[in-house]
């Protein structure tokens, strides 16, 4: 079976696991006539299977749209949303305040952010690893060389409580690289914006994370939910005083888990106007039942009725 395969059962397996469905309030999506062209889109490689997902099922209603898609990193979107090669930004983070200036000083105007899908960031461990919790601090210990939390340096399963084999195993950290939103999300929301340490093994893609840390038994890292494979294990996570909470839907709605998100894709939307209509159709089904269902499918967390509702009335 292909990889990707591979991902979808695992990923699929782990929502039906949380007994995750759709808001019955969303409304199914309703297609229209005269939609044709092509659609490109640059950018999340988190949201990469999602967006081949959904753009098999549009083009089963839209025979007459050609969906190209490229995920080599959120930061790939706002400039090719810029410079016109993407219609789509898909993004695991919201732009930054630089790229927001960089669109707006060539088109005149801001990019229009469009939420489909809720993830949890999760930290991964080896499945035999038998750790349970960690606060948000020891992650910033095992992770960060600037340690802004005030942790010390973490460097052993040992100084987290694991005793045995695992006493004296060092940490083998797994991460994204500098182009990935997931990087720059988990620098700026677990580690404070601090230095991330120059033995992370940054990885290129998401699945790349997770099956380097399926395969190593002292790994830990992190990657968006949908990748969670068996392999692997997710960690509680603790920030402050609160308690530790697991990557559930529950709990990123709840905002308990503390690394729950928004994922976006961003489109080029002059004020007043509506994008192209291959662009607004293709939004307006990620955000409907089937959209959201397909969101569920590959494993990620789907929108409530209120959240979809506010995003699709941005289009």
């Amino acid at each position: 079976m292909k990889l990707a395969l591979l991902l979808l059962l695992a990923s699929a397996t782990f929502a039906l696991a949380q007994g995750i469905k759709v808001d019955p309030k969303i409304p199914a999506y309703t297609p229209v006539s005269g939609v044709s062209g092509n659609l490109n889109a640059i950018g999340s490689d988190t949201l990469n299977n999602l967006m081949v997902l959904w753009s098999e099922s549009f083009n089963k209603m839209y025979p007459n749209v050609n969906v190209q898609i490229e995920g080599k990193g959120s930061s790939t979107a706002p400039p090719a949303l810029a410079q016109g090669t993407s219609q789509l930004g898909p993004m695991s983070r919201k732009m930054k305040d630089s790229e927001m200036e960089a669109f707006e000083a060539k088109k005149g105007y801001k990019p229009t952010p469009v939420g489909v899908a809720l993830d949890s960031l999760a930290v991964f461990v080896h499945k035999d690893n038998p750790i349970k919790e960690l606060s948000m601090d020891q992650i910033d210990g095992i992770f960060s060389s600037t340690r802004n939390s005030g942790s010390p340096d973490i460097t052993s399963w040992g100084q987290v409580g694991l005793t045995g084999p695992f006493a004296t195993k060092p940490f083998s950290l797994y991460g994204r690289n500098s182009a990935s939103g997931t990087y720059g999300y988990f620098k700026s929301k677990a580690l404070g914006k601090g230095d991330y340490k120059s033995t992370v093994k940054e990885q290129p893609g998401s699945a790349s994370v997770v099956n380097g840390i399926g395969g190593d038994l002292g790994a830990i890292g992190y990657s968006g939910i949908g990748y969670k494979t068996s392999a692997v294990r997710t960690v509680a996570l603790a920030k402050g005083d609160a308690k530790a909470a697991e990557p559930t839907y529950e709990n990123v709605l709840n905002g308990a888990y503390p690394l729950g998100r928004m994922l976006y894709i961003y489109i080029d939307k002059a004020p007043g106007k509506s994008a192209s209509p291959a662009a607004t159709e293709f939004l307006k089904f990620i955000l409907s039942k089937e959209g959201q269902e397909i969101v569920v499918k590959d494993g990620y967390l789907p929108l409530t009725a209120p959240i979809a509702a506010k995003q699709a009335a941005g289009l």
